[in-house]
């Protein structure tokens, strides 16, 4: 079963509508079949004349063709059969899946395992671009291992309960081995849009392949009647604006170019953001005889990793199982004060709301502390409030103070990149996470669908791609099913398969 098939910019689209349809059917059969015919490369006027029977009809009228032979409605005005050929046009008979990261490779591995063809557009050269290009070297899973695995394929077992990065990877890597999930790497998606007089969605990329000497770019147009956004919510980062920056003078980065504090060794440097990027940037800036200074803008959760030699996560989906989840914060934190103390007078403010609550509400996830509390309560890590502006090798804040500064660090965030490109505004809100909250956010009108926007982690993406897959293949198990479709249906099925 091949999963998608090329058009050729060559296709004369207004001679192969003057044929009736079981002759532009028996015309495709015989050039799909041989994909490498020389003819395919030529225009279809000559050669039709000596493929149509004789009981075939030519018809004077496109339109008539469209009304008798193709029995459905004349195209709308925004569909121009001249557009859909002038770029590499790809029919995809199964879902196009954008994004090759965790969420992406869950939902391949569940159509994998139905038989059910798709297409996965990459636009780095690797899976999991976030976790191989993107992260710092000493990050770990902030969760116990069991609760990351993706759906099939555990974690092997000499893996320390929280996996490295490096490990996390390889993990990944074996996992797309394991399920033979080969990605379009390279392929960025300008566009997507649902195209309603077909029923279809048409995908719109920018191909970078490599040749001999350079690399080259083409517009690829991919058609299918599924279309799987697995993105994520972390695709793109977020750079605030700040006064004078631009006249800093110093070293300026994001949290994703950060790698490590080995060249940072006696420097101040202002780490921007207290999630937990920015608590673990700030404590490897430490381990490396840097001096950081964390900005803490906002309030936070400060929660244990573990709790009596259980993770915090995993107490707290005990918990939710029995008990109200309002009750479960107010244990949370009476266990993160015992455990931890009073974090407040440190700097590190408490929202009003309990974390569950404010995960919930604001997606804003509580920090796990593996180290960072130590090194503020010593003095090792400043805690300092928001910035006012900057200075040439300086930095003024809200309360007055100017810091000397090396360098700046933004543990800033991320955000959805879906708003960019995917032209469709019902399922998703304007910062690209789906408008109907978890376990519902997964699948929206005309075979679309979403995983990776759970604000649950990899183990609410799990959850998503098991239902995305098996919902995907119930409906193409039918559709592949039914002996009689209207005719544009047959038409783009007879292509498919050659």
């Amino acid at each position: 079963m091949v999963p998608f098939t090329l058009f050729t910019p060559q296709f004369n689209y207004k001679s192969l509508f003057s044929l009736s349809f079981s002759s532009h059917i028996s015309f495709i059969k015989s050039q799909f079949h041989h994909p490498l015919s020389p003819s395919i490369h030529s225009t279809y006027s000559s050669p039709l004349k000596n493929t149509v029977s004789h009981k075939s009809k030519v018809v004077s009228s496109q339109q008539k063709m469209h009304d008798i032979c193709l029995n459905m409605a004349p195209m709308v005005q925004n569909f121009d059969p001249e557009d859909l050929f002038s770029r590499r046009c790809i029919w995809v008979n199964g879902p196009v899946i954008v994004g090759a990261g965790p969420s992406g490779l869950a939902v391949a591995a569940g159509l994998k395992d139905q038989g059910v063809p798709f297409i996965i557009l990459e636009r780095a050269n690797c899976i999991a671009s976030l976790w191989q290009n993107r992260t710092y070297d000493r990050l770990k899973l902030h969760l116990p291992k069991q609760f990351c695995q993706l759906p099939n394929f555990p974690f092997p077992e000499d893996f320390p309960e929280y996996p490295t990065k490096f490990q996390f990877i390889s993990y990944l890597e074996s996992y797309a081995n394991h399920f033979n999930i080969a990605p379009q790497f390279n392929e960025t998606v300008q566009s997507a849009k649902y195209d309603e007089t077909f029923g279809l969605w048409r995908v719109k990329t920018i191909s970078r392949r490599k040749g001999p000497s350079s690399a080259a770019e083409c517009e690829v147009e991919y058609i299918c009647r599924w279309l799987v956004v697995a993105t994520g919510e972390n695709s793109e980062k977020v750079v605030p604006e700040f006064e004078g920056l631009g006249e800093f003078g110093g070293r300026v980065m994001h949290a994703c170019e950060y790698k490590s504090g080995e060249g940072f060794a006696g420097q101040k440097v202002l780490v921007v953001g207290c999630g937990n990027s920015g608590m673990e940037v700030s404590l490897d800036l430490c381990n490396h005889n840097a001096k950081p200074s964390m900005v803490v803008r906002s309030s936070v959760h400060v929660l244990p990793r573990e709790v009596f030699g259980k993770s915090t996560f995993e107490v707290a989906v005990m918990l939710m199982k029995r008990l109200p989840l309002w009750m479960v914060d107010k244990i949370l934190l009476i266990l993160a004060r015992l455990i931890l103390g009073n974090v407040e007078k440190y700097g590190l403010k408490r929202p009003s709301v309990g974390p569950l609550e404010f995960k919930h509400t604001a997606g804003k996830t509580p920090v796990l502390d593996i180290g960072a509390l130590e090194k503020i309560r010593s003095g090792k890590i400043k805690v300092v409030p928001g910035i006012r502006r900057f200075l040439p090798g300086k930095v003024e804040l809200v309360d007055g103070q100017v810091l000397q500064i090396d360098s700046v660090v933004l543990a800033t965030g991320y955000h959805s990149n879906v708003p960019s490109w995917l032209k469709e505004n019902e399922f998703f809100s304007n910062d690209g996470i789906p408008r109907n909250p978890f376990p519902n956010g997964w699948k929206g009108k005309g075979g679309l669908y979403a995983v990776g926007f759970t604000r649950r982690g990899l183990s609410g993406a799990s959850l998503d791609a098991i239902n995305v897959a098996h919902d995907i293949a119930k409906s193409w198990k039918e559709e592949t099913k039914q002996k009689r479709k209207t005719v544009a249906a047959r038409h783009r099925r007879c292509i498919s398969h050659f």
